[in-house]
């Protein structure tokens, strides 16, 4: 029987190992580039969610194709490169609220050329691709607006690239140059494509995993530091042949900061020191607030090391990761401030006024600003019943409520839809209920 809501009750102690699921972020980029890319790749722990299923059907209605494997340890998911040539010339694309799913395969769309619609959830018409769309257009695609301007549901049309530069803003969602960055060698035939970063560029280490990527499949990228990239004419993407997904690193946040708070050690295994991922540096600010951290090549430890000290940052890099903070702040000795956080804004909800609404049922005093948000934990925690914005994140935040053993004995933090996990981490509250003890 499913339920619209999860009661969750007060755990005096955490402790225990956590195999990640892998990574969205790398996830939905590996499976664009494998589909564009020339020869078989071989997908190592593909990230089973809605938004890497999302990916999925988009790319079969566009004729590429797929089998998934199930093996003894994972998946593996064989994808049939198209070598930026796709099978159908028209479809119509239902893209759910994934944003790292919509953003590229536009991209992509636009610069091949054909006759497709994308769509999604009402959420998803909200969120702006606009600045992607302008970049796309000025550089000779055809890309239309079927309901209000410089949102989703778009409608791309043939064109044709008629420049060798391109300029996106980098101040909204890092997604538009990574979209852009992962089209630019199917521009780039005749001659090299730049693309210029107008104003500051956000989230910058979500870039990193972009450039990473690319080079995985054999594509040079010239920088010039963060302010224009240089693609030269005549690179295709070639199969690595074996590409194995990292465990997310957002998701390892919850873990290590319930092991920060509850006592601990949580062990999150799939990422290390060795991760491509930013959102590793999550776990260093744990370490600011005075959790004690240790780490391996493919694992990352957390324990409590008394009470948690409050923290003032920029917390720019990890945007996502950032919201576990904010819960964890309800733990610590005085007000936290998470600065530098605008991209909440745009995300599948409007996070920092979720956010601040939410902390403030358990008790927390909040001030939130356009891109900061201010938390002062209370005496004590109040019991309540959270809301989460059909945002998976929101969700598996305020589980870490649960940890408090100043909450009455017996009370409960009521998660309501805690499905909206299936976004990026279905088995989350399995896995969250094996730590606590």
């Amino acid at each position: 029987m499913t339920h619209a809501y999860l009661d969750l009750q007060t755990v005096p102690h955490v402790e225990g190992a956590v195999r990640l699921p892998g990574s969205k972020s790398i996830s939905n980029r590996i499976l664009l580039l494998s589909a564009l890319s020339q020869g078989q790749v071989a997908i190592v722990d593909l990230l089973a969610s809605d938004d890497t299923a999302v990916m999925l059907a988009a790319l079969r209605a566009l004729g590429v194709q797929w089998t998934e494997e199930k093996t003894a340890t994972g998946t593996v998911h064989h994808v049939t490169g198209v070598a930026g040539v796709l099978p159908n010339k028209s479809a119509d694309l239902f893209m759910g609220n994934a944003g790292t799913a919509i953003r590229p395969l536009t991209a992509a769309l636009a610069v091949i050329g054909g006759d497709y619609t994308l769509h999604g959830v009402p959420r998803m018409h909200e969120r702006p691709i606009g600045d992607l769309v302008d970049a796309l257009n000025a550089a000779g695609t055809q890309v239309e607006y079927t309901g209000n301007q410089g949102y989703p549901p778009l409608h791309i049309k043939q064109g044709r690239i008629t420049t060798d530069r391109l300029s996106v803003r980098g101040d909204v969602s890092s997604q538009f140059l990574t979209a852009l960055l992962m089209v630019a060698p199917l521009m780039a035939k005749e001659h090299a494509i730049t693309i210029d970063v107008v104003g500051e560029l956000i989230s910058k280490p979500y870039i990193e995993i972009t450039l990473n990527l690319i080079r995985r499949f054999g594509v040079k990228v010239e920088q010039d530091g963060w302010a224009s990239f240089t693609i030269q004419p005549g690179q295709v993407y070639q199969s690595p042949g074996t590409i194995h997904v990292e465990g997310d690193a957002s998701s390892a946040s919850y873990f290590l900061a319930a092991g920060a708070i509850g006592g601990g050690p949580v062990r999150v295994e799939g990422v290390g020191n060795h991760s491509i991922q930013g959102d590793v540096r999550f776990a260093a600010a744990l370490a600011q607030m005075g959790a004690q951290i240790t780490m391996g090549d493919n694992w990352i430890e957390a324990r409590a090391n008394g009470p948690l000290k409050a923290i003032d940052a920029d917390f720019n890099h990890i945007p996502d990761a950032a919201m576990t903070i904010a819960v964890a702040a309800l733990y610590a000795d005085g007000t936290s401030t998470l600065r530098n956080i605008a991209s909440w804004r745009v995300k599948e909800t409007d996070r920092i006024a979720a956010m601040a609404t939410e902390l403030r049922k358990v008790g927390a005093t909040v001030e939130e600003g356009p891109d900061y948000i201010k938390v002062t934990p209370p005496a004590a925690l109040t019991a309540a019943t959270i809301d989460t914005y059909d945002d998976h994140r929101m969700a598996m935040c305020f589980s870490l409520v649960s940890l408090d053993g100043a909450l009455r004995k017996g009370a409960v933090t009521r998660i309501n839809d805690p499905k909206c996990v299936n976004k990026t981490f279905p088995e989350y509250f399995k896995a969250f209920a094996e730590i606590a003890k």
